[in-house]
């Protein structure tokens, strides 16, 4: 039993006033008050206990007065003046020394006199009611307050579809659905396919249409927020968020969640190759503090190696560089730098942005993340992995946002910015920075910025109305969780490479026509590894942006190998593998041996220098288009280029005979269409 329930004793109403041990208090309809034990009431005779009352508030709704017109809101508040009089002889607000008046005196006039007496007064101030009018609305003021005063039918709800035919409602929703992975169209391409959908459905005519007007009106109370004419991208977001309510990610100390992705960087800069293009971006963002715990800068095709290498970056300190002031050294902010050092030495000339060892790490699907070199590498470290739902971009709306907040805050405000998409491309946008330059712009760009900057999202319990950064949120937290490093060895950062197999022969190892040999080969020359799940072959690892040199693995000591590239000496610069490819297809476009290792590394030299001295910007983009043919293109009989020529494009020595197409006349050539 509880305050507001109801019971039935002695054949009248009673509700549950007051509980206090086994004292019951009940009040009837009439307002009188009695205290009976609970035994004796469970034993009365006649007892039954009704509960709460159906549909009847404990409070009035007082908001939603304020959403009737004022007009019924005057009228509803008059008719509780009257009603309270009925009740008690006295109108609201009139003092207690008021006399009453003596036709609603309770105790001269029973209740039905007082309510024809009411209704009988409201007929001469102009009012058309009854008595039985004056007795419904006391019964609905005592259930609901003033809210049960008002006229409802002044409160209905439209329809966002008015009086459309539901056929046709139906109809519009279902193109509308079927439209969902299609390009933006016209509400006109609608209207034509509900058209045969009804008449498929229902027969021809047999379910008029309306007008276009009202059909477009239609069209958009059913399309509201769904961005069926809108960026198809945005409609196909929009459908996929999940059904349920949004939670937010949360974690309580740093390292707990750690959220991972790749994104295209709006930025054009200029390729080891001189060609620029649009670099790709991954970046690790800790969801306890939205700090950035690494970002690796790639070319177009991040690989496993780059996962690996940003997992391995989030346990290094990020180092002080040359010319940065001391103002972005960690001892400058809030963070206990003078307690971490004595637990990591390796803070000693650290940057503005703590270490955070990740515990947990939420991917996508993307075949980076859920490659077998990452997955190997986030459990040699002990790092557990959490993908994200399929087509799900809310199940890391933290990492996704973070990477909206660079290109507004960082991006825009870098030479070569493109837009997020053509519409917002200015005209003659060429690239300024380099791949290299722009990665220590934007490592720069988030100690001093991003980590020093005020999240909305970020704000302590205790301080609920002041936002904080990520570094202040980490000294926060720090203090509470502590700090427990976990140093990485030159051995960890060859395990996070990316590894083949090979056979060790006379002349060393090849790997993509490059032949790698040293000294320390020969006990391996023509010998099986020993691994029978791998066929004997030995296992090698490499770095994709460095092909000067790959680490061999002993399988019978366990101890690396390191064997230069035979050739190494005619590339004055570290290289990539994007770039030997390219050298390759240049010499391969030449007519050349593409697997001539010599060459090729005459190529690269080349490309390492005009990249070094910069591309011709009125070529860039045709070189780039001749660099990426479709098919093999014949070479032509008339020009026969020199070997040692720098220029891809082929001369012609005749000039062919050109037939002009004739100039369209739409008067004339029109009727042939």
């Amino acid at each position: 039993m509880r305050v507001g329930d109801q019971v039935r004793l002695d054949e009248r109403l009673h509700t549950v006033v007051g509980l206090s041990g086994t004292l019951v208090r009940l009040a009837d309809e009439a307002g009188r008050a009695s205290l009976v034990l609970l035994p004796h009431l469970l034993a009365a005779e006649g007892f039954e206990f009704l509960g709460q009352r159906d549909g009847s508030p404990v409070v009035a709704p007082f908001a939603l007065l304020d959403t009737v017109p004022p007009l019924e809101a005057e009228k509803a508040t008059a008719w509780e003046q009257h009603l309270l009089e009925l009740e008690s002889g006295r109108q609201s607000g009139i003092g207690a020394g008021a006399g009453l008046r003596p036709e609603y005196d309770p105790a001269l006039h029973t209740l039905e006199e007082r309510i024809a007496a009411k209704a009988t007064e409201l007929r001469a101030l102009g009012w058309t009611v009854s008595a039985r009018t004056v007795e419904r609305m006391r019964t609905r003021y005592r259930d609901q307050g003033v809210w049960g005063l008002v006229d409802h039918r002044k409160t209905r709800l439209s329809s966002p579809t008015g009086r459309a035919d539901e056929r046709v409602v139906a109809a519009v929703a279902e193109v509308l659905a079927d439209q969902l992975n299609e390009s933006a169209g016209t509400r006109g391409r609608v209207r034509r396919r509900v058209e045969a959908l009804l008449a498929e459905q229902h027969g021809a005519g047999v379910v008029p249409m309306p007008s276009k007007t009202t059909f477009y009106r239609l069209v958009e109370a059913v399309s509201a927020g769904t961005h069926a004419f809108g960026s198809a991208a945005s409609r196909r977001s929009h459908a996929r968020r999940p059904e349920g309510m949004f939670t937010p990610s949360a974690a309580c100390r740093p390292g707990e969640l750690v959220q991972i992705d790749t994104t295209p960087l709006d930025v054009l800069v200029i390729l080891e190759d001189g060609v620029s293009g649009r670099p790709e971006l991954t970046i690790a963002v800790d969801v306890a503090t939205r700090t950035i715990c690494a970002a690796v800068l790639r070319p177009a095709g991040t690989k496993a190696v780059d996962a690996s290498l940003l997992l391995a970056k989030m346990l290094v300190p990020e180092p002080l560089r040359p010319g940065w002031p001391e103002a972005l050294a960690l001892s400058a902010t809030l963070i206990p730098h003078a307690r971490l050092l004595d637990i990591d030495a390796r803070l000693e000339q650290a940057a503005a942005k703590p270490v955070i060892v990740p515990e947990t790490i939420g991917i996508d699907h993307g075949k980076v993340f859920v490659s077998d070199a990452f997955i190997a590498a986030c459990r040699s470290l002990g790092v557990s992995v959490q993908p994200s739902r399929p087509a799900t971009p809310t199940d890391k709306a933290i990492v996704e946002r973070t990477f909206s907040s660079i290109n507004t805050l960082f991006c825009q405000h870098v030479s070569g910015y493109t837009g997020s998409n053509t519409d917002r491309r200015g005209a003659g946008v060429e690239a300024v920075w380099t791949l290299a330059e722009l990665d220590d712009l934007l490592q720069e760009w988030i100690v001093a910025c991003w980590q020093q900057r005020p999240h909305d999202g970020l704000r302590s319990p205790f301080l609920p109305g002041r936002s904080m950064s990520p570094n202040d949120a980490y000294a926060l937290l720090v203090a509470r969780t502590g700090y427990v490093p976990l140093p990485l060895s030159g051995l960890d950062y060859l395990e996070l490479l990316p590894a083949v197999w090979r056979s060790v022969n006379d002349y060393g190892i090849r790997i993509d026509h490059r032949t790698y040999n040293c000294p320390e080969l020969a006990p391996l020359r023509r010998q099986p590894s020993g691994l029978a799940a791998k066929g004997g072959l030995w296992e090698v690892h490499y770095d994709p942006y460095d092909l000067s040199q790959v680490w061999v693995r002993n399988a019978r000591t366990g101890e690396w190998i390191t064997v230069p590239w035979t050739h190494q000496h005619l590339v004055s610069t570290p290289f990539a593998d994007f770039t030997w490819r390219r050298a390759r297809d240049l010499l391969a476009m030449r007519g050349q041996d593409d697997t001539n290792q010599a060459a090729v590394a005459a190529a690269v030299e080349q490309l390492l220098t005009r990249a070094e001295t910069g591309p011709d910007r009125r070529i860039a983009a045709r070189t780039r288009a001749a660099l990426e043919p479709a098919r093999s293109v014949p070479a032509l009989p008339q020009a026969s280029a020199p070997e040692d020529a720098e220029d891809e494009t082929t001369v012609l020595e005749q000039p062919s005979n050109v037939i002009p197409f004739g100039v369209f006349d739409a008067f004339t050539d029109g009727s042939r269409l």
